[in-house]
């Protein structure tokens, strides 16, 4: 097959099932496995460099509610010549990928049609049904149903391990911080399956918007911050907002210094594999004492 992926989250399950060599176009962001760097880029960010955390989130909220509301460009010039015959891409989140419904318009284009596979997550289950569904369509069913198979089973020792852990911390998890919102999708679950309570998270919802007064009020033991599409170092940048709001040095997390910032790019902001090692990481954060070292 000839395999266009417009979602990172899905060139990281192509890869898993041994579909590297078929994927013939990814986006700019497609950056795991380190080899899907070299594929052709097919998108690009209207975003601007270097713009602040508020600034990002002033843009995205302006194109969203905009009629052209999609945040990214494909080259349609590129998808021709390409030609692939499967385009992987999702409708859940115009903030995270290309429109689906300007995918679907570039596809109609092309001289002979690809199929399109959307994928659509919200949970850790949805995430195991995209990549026995992404198998099945390329043709490796058995493999995917093995990597779906090795997936369930970390998940159930995390499960299993954490649950001889006699206290669950409450959890404030933030996937952004100027403005913060809460968790959203799956990162709800994957709390709850580490062996937290999110009080302030929306399991299979987006994440929203809250007010620091939220945070506060939760009185959260631990704080987990994994700003989407940012790496480690570029969300420790806004760690100074974030410790400047009132009442900070109170919280629960920062007096016990239960503070953890994660690579929001490799955990927790995608919808692929790498789920089940965010649900490892968040463990060993939540119970390090039951959790293995490494």
């Amino acid at each position: 097959m000839r395999i266009v992926s417009l979602l990172p989250s899905a060139t990281e399950m192509l890869y898993a099932l041994g579909l590297g060599d078929q994927v013939v176009g990814v986006t700019h962001e497609c950056d795991f496995p380190p080899e899907a760097r070299a594929k052709p880029h097919l998108t690009r960010s209207h975003l601007s460099a270097g713009m602040t955390s508020r600034e990002i989130d002033a843009a995205v909220s302006g194109e969203i509610g905009s009629p052209a509301h999609s945040l990214y460009t494909i080259d349609r010039a590129l998808l021709a010549e390409l030609a692939p015959n499967l385009v992987v891409t999702q409708a859940l989140c115009d903030v995270c990928a290309v429109d689906y419904h300007d995918v679907l318009a570039a596809c109609e284009e092309l001289p002979h049609r690809p199929d399109v596979l959307s994928t659509e997550p919200t949970s850790l289950d949805d995430m195991l049904r995209d990549i026995l569904h992404i198998g099945i369509t390329a043709g490796v069913t058995a493999q995917a149903q093995a990597l779906v198979a090795s997936l369930r089973e970390r998940i159930e020792r995390v499960r299993t391990t954490v649950a001889q852990a006699s206290h669950k911390p409450r959890v404030a998890f933030l996937e952004w911080l100027d403005p913060i919102f809460c968790a959203g999708h799956w990162n709800p679950e994957l709390i709850e399956l580490a062996g937290g309570v999110d009080p302030l998270g929306r399991k299979g919802q987006d994440a929203v918007r809250i007010e620091w007064e939220a945070v506060r009020a939760a009185e959260p033991e631990v704080i987990v911050i994994s700003c989407c599409g940012f790496d480690e170092a570029r969300t420790r940048q806004d760690l100074p907002w974030l410790e400047a709001q009132l009442g900070w040095a109170e919280v629960p997390a920062v007096r016990a210094r239960r503070v953890h910032v994660t690579d929001g790019t490799a955990y927790f902001s995608r919808p692929g594999p790498r789920l089940v090692d965010s649900l490892e990481l968040l463990a060993k954060l939540l119970h390090p004492d039951l959790m293995p070292a490494g």
